[in-house]
This record gives C-alpha cells, sequence and structure tokens, in this order.
C-alpha cells in the first residue's frame, strides 16, 4: 500500500459549549489547527503518484476561504468543533473530492491530535 499525506494549517476560534462551566474548553478560545490528510492506493498512476499534491489545492482553498480566522461554532455548527469531530469533517469533505482519501488528522495543540480513519 502507497501512503502519501499532506498538512495545512489556519487559525481559528471555538467553544465546546455543554462542558461545565469551570472546564477551559467551555470557554471562547482559539487554536492554531493542524490538518493531515492522508491518501492510500495499492496502485500508482502513471505519474507514479497515488496522487499529485497540486490536487489537493482544493483543500487549501476551502480552508482558507471558509475556516481560517473564523469562529468555527458558526461555520461548522456547535456538534461539529471537537477536534474528534473536525477530523471527520475534514475526512468526509476530502473523500467527497478524492477517493484514495483514507484518513484525516487534526491537532489543536503541538502535544494532541485527532483522527478519523474509517
Amino acid at each position: 500500500m502507497y501512503r502519501i499525506s499532506k498538512e495545512f494549517h489556519f487559525s481559528a476560534s471555538h467553544q465546546l459549549k455543554g462542558l461545565p462551566e469551570d472546564h477551559q474548553c467551555a470557554r471562547l478560545h482559539g487554536h492554531n489547527y493542524i490538518v493531515v490528510i492522508e491518501l492510500a492506493s495499492t496502485e500508482l498512476n502513471a505519474h507514479g503518484f497515488v496522487r499529485d499534491y497540486l490536487d489537493l489545492a482544493p483543500l487549501k482553498c476551502y480552508i482558507d476561504d471558509t475556516l481560517d480566522h473564523r469562529h468555527l461554532n458558526d461555520i461548522l455548527g456547535d456538534d461539529c468543533v471537537t477536534a474528534e469531530r473536525m477530523a471527520k469533517h475534514f475526512y468526509n469533505w476530502a473523500h467527497a473530492r478524492w477517493p484514495e482519501v483514507s484518513a484525516a488528522k487534526v491537532s489543536e495543540t503541538p502535544k494532541t491530535w485527532a483522527e478519523y480513519r474509517p
């Protein structure tokens, strides 16, 4: 199996509603997010790629135009702002465009990652 991945960055705020008031994530706060999209294939295309990295430019545009420096609750909805749910959101968005997408990971801090892999 061949696997490739590409990393994307953006900054945004969110608030995890429904947590106890004294939980730090219940307050409005922001992160410098890292998103990694993984693609996999048993075969390479005629150019020797799983997929050309340039083909992933629409994901960068989506992130830059829709999510960067925004309040994610307003964009994704209050139920979709955990790193786990964001990973699934990015997986679904990317897999709808590129069937080779096999996983998506989201980092909110240098020490934490959430991954969605069906």
